[in-house]
């Protein structure tokens, strides 16, 4: 049976409405459908290029517009990047992801973000990227030198977007995603929750992702994580059940894809933890940090996986590797 994408509003939201207990056994029952339900995906995410952002996201540490006390740092070097891509390979990932707080990248960055590409492949990862928006220039040559994913989330509902980003529309998001499917890219794209958005307007995102022509192939779910000195630093925090709530609806709306655990994870407890796998989660991000903020580390993510008995998928072998085994 071939995934939805003709999904309403009205559809969604009785199936966020539901009760709880329900609505994840309807959520595990499509998960198990679609994927080993004791598996998890797991990646890491580095920093690239970090702050001095021209955009003006409200929960970033990273925006220009706002005081929050980060270092700015230039863009790291190819084997920089290689370097920490080993760890991750190293503790568990199979995936690597490189991100850079720009608006788009630059022509200039170009061969330097390609060669990160091209290095961090050759250790057998897949290679995820989030640089800002892309042309369609620069979406194939990032799909030519070998970049499995690209991430470019829509945030929040088309409706309360323009409560969180001035600096560029709902439409140029999704421009930049049109750009990464028409150069054969994987999609990933997900969202926020706890901007300050209503039920609503978690509805409508997983109404917009849900009605793409193709499901985004990884769907992250991040929890905001306040940061002082930006606009979001004081708000209250979302309970915990609406987050699993999303997770859960974005399971049955995108069966095939994999729902990945982001920021927000380093403040949830074990529990919290499973309640979310049990809704459909299937992938996350390890490390201590993603891009600048706290996270759940690769050993602790170890003793939660040892405890719930998931086991984690496994790269490949890198291409040294393979060229050993060819001559074996």
């Amino acid at each position: 049976m071939q995934p939805r994408n003709d999904w309403t509003r009205e559809e969604i939201q009785h199936l966020y409405e539901q009760p709880f207990l329900d609505l994840l056994f309807q959520a595990q029952q499509v998960h198990r459908a679609h994927f080993q339900p004791n598996q998890i995906q797991v990646s890491t995410l580095l920093s690239i290029k970090t702050g001095k952002c021209p955009e003006d996201c409200k929960y970033c540490s990273q925006s220009a517009h706002y005081d929050s006390q980060l270092e700015a740092e230039r863009r790291i070097t190819v084997e920089k990047v290689v370097q920490e891509a080993q760890i991750a390979k190293a503790s568990g990932s199979s995936r690597f992801c490189m991100g850079a707080a720009w608006r788009n990248p630059h022509e200039r960055d170009m061969p330097y973000v390609l060669e990160m590409v091209k290095e961090v492949k050759a250790l057998g990862l897949e290679t995820c990227m989030t640089l800002g928006m892309l042309n369609a220039s620069q979406a194939e040559r990032l799909k030519d030198a070998g970049l499995d994913y690209y991430n470019h989330n829509l945030d929040t509902s088309r409706e309360y977007y323009s409560h969180i980003i001035s600096t560029r529309s709902f439409d140029d998001r999704l421009n930049t995603l049109d750009h990464v499917r028409q150069a054969g890219l994987k999609v990933c794209s997900g969202g926020i929750v706890g901007l300050g958005e209503n039920q609503q307007d978690r509805i409508g995102l997983l109404h917009e992702l849900s009605t793409l022509p193709i499901h985004p192939e990884s769907v992250p779910i991040n929890m905001l994580v306040p940061i002082a000195g930006t606009p979001l630093a004081e708000l209250e925090r979302l309970d915990v059940t609406e987050w699993i709530r999303t997770i859960a609806v974005a399971r049955i709306l995108m069966p095939n894809s994999y729902i990945r655990l982001s920021a927000g994870r380093e403040s949830l407890s074990d529990s919290d933890q499973a309640l979310a796998f049990m809704a459909g989660a299937n992938s996350l991000f390890s490390g201590e940090k993603l891009l600048t903020t706290p996270n759940a580390g690769a050993g602790q993510d170890q003793r939660l996986f040892k405890k719930l008995g998931l086991q984690v998928e496994k790269a490949r072998p890198s291409i040294s590797q393979l060229g050993i085994d060819a001559m074996a």
